[in-house]
């Protein structure tokens, strides 16, 4: 594993980024937010790797007790900005991730989830973590005047069953079967 340096970017900068996006590519820019998240992961999950051998004394995530985890990622996500986190499971294979004060949400600019760079980040960052491939797809969103952000994180062809079933008017909840 190579440390990649990480940098700051203020929580301004990249709601201008998605805003200029948005405003030149309109639904197009998703992906590309998407894509950036993505290649923030390896060194996003390095430098939470790193974090827990100062915090909690383990070498790598798989080492920590899954009963601390939730509490890990929440203080590692709050350390570096982004806001803290709850992690809770909603059915078999689909975990949600809740997030109160999350760092990409710009409360009341939009009618659509639109933390697509914490969405493309945090599928790849529980890849990583899990060893298996893991989308991400926020389901409420401050942005657009939710009381939180909500990803939702499973196998690909669970979210894509998921999002089919939200575009024939199920929400997220009835399409999961909860």
């Amino acid at each position: 594993m190579t440390t990649e340096p990480t940098i700051t970017l203020g929580r301004r900068s990249l709601h201008q980024l998605r805003a200029t996006l948005e405003r030149s590519l309109g639904v197009a820019a998703a992906p590309l937010l998407q894509d950036a998240g993505f290649a923030s992961g390896e060194a996003l999950t390095e430098a939470f790797s790193a974090w827990l051998a100062d915090r909690y004394g383990v070498d790598a995530a798989q080492d920590l007790d899954a009963a601390f985890l939730g509490e890990a990622l929440s203080g590692f996500f709050e350390a570096n900005g982004w806001g803290t986190l709850e992690l809770t499971p909603l059915s078999e294979g689909v975990l949600a991730i809740d997030a109160p004060m999350w760092a990409e949400a710009t409360p009341g600019t939009g009618t659509y989830p639109s933390c697509h760079v914490s969405s493309g980040m945090l599928a790849d960052v529980f890849s990583r973590l899990g060893g298996g491939q893991f989308a991400a797809m926020e389901v409420e969103c401050r942005s657009r005047g939710d009381a939180r952000c909500r990803f939702l994180l499973a196998a690909p062809e669970t979210l894509t069953l998921v999002y089919e079933r939200m575009t024939h008017g199920m929400g997220y909840a009835q399409a999961l079967g909860s």
